[in-house]
């Protein structure tokens, strides 16, 4: 077996989050394994990827609401890879709906992707990273879990505080065996795709208003936390969820 780490980003095939946290961990010398649910950009980004690092870089199409792909894929990475020793469960969905006018089909979606998708992840990878005797997962959940508001669709909100329960539990029942648990719990992170949720006016004067750090949050921010939390630095750090929101909602 290699001594390079092995990481599966999950959501990764773009210029959001999922992506920033593929091209980070593979800066920082792990196999990477780049999942989407869209096959096409899964590859190229891969690609992309491996020529910018230099690391050896897999694409795997994902749903990660479809539990036995996600077994195989698991099974895949470490048949191919030999081990698998990060997972970054990123993958997520949001659609803001009143309660009282919420489509079925929203929530359930929702909750399918934002908590199903990460049990999926985390049940399949488990046992891997059991097995060798050491892993480490990190879940993306939101402020949105912690905040009254508005601005998180409920659905969304109520999934990403189920992750950081889940979180919890997971990093208790496998800390003793060498597996840590984290989450992180952004705020306002741009991408092209919010605006398809949020209207301008949202992101108008927000650096301004809200943020005590004077701008909005890009997904390096993040993949920066997951970085640390995914190294030997965050050893003795496990079940714990960290806020990144430039101040907006600090939590303690």
């Amino acid at each position: 077996m290699s001594d390079q780490k092995v990481a599966l980003v999950t959501a990764a095939a773009g210029v959001g989050i999922g992506g920033a946290i593929a091209r980070q961990l593979a800066l920082d010398g792990m196999t990477v394994v780049v999942t989407d649910a869209h096959e096409r950009r899964c590859g190229e980004y891969a690609d992309k990827i491996a020529d910018e690092t230099g690391q050896k870089t897999l694409a795997m199409p994902l749903d990660v609401t479809d539990a036995e792909r996600v077994e195989q894929v698991m099974n895949d990475v470490v048949d191919q890879c030999g081990r698998l020793d990060v997972l970054v469960n990123n993958a997520g969905f949001n659609k803001i709906e009143p309660v009282s006018e919420m489509s079925l089909e929203t929530w359930h979606k929702s909750l399918d992707i934002d908590l199903n998708g990460t049990f999926y992840c985390m049940r399949f990878a488990l046992p891997h990273m059991i097995k060798q005797g050491a892993g480490n997962v990190v879940n993306i959940s939101s402020i949105g879990a912690w905040e009254c508001s508005k601005e998180h669709g409920s659905a969304y909100a109520a999934a990403k505080a189920a992750v950081m329960a889940l979180t919890r539990v997971a990093a208790a029942e496998n800390g003793p065996l060498g597996v840590r648990v984290n989450a992180v719990a952004p705020g306002l992170i741009y991408n092209d795709f919010l605006r398809k949720i949020y209207p301008t006016e949202f992101f108008e004067g927000y650096a301004k208003d809200r943020s005590y750090v004077g701008r909005v949050g890009e997904p390096q921010d993040v993949a920066d936390l997951v970085s640390f939390l995914a190294s030997d630095k965050a050893g003795y750090i496990t079940g714990e969820t960290y806020g990144i929101s430039g101040g907006v909602f600090p939590h303690g």
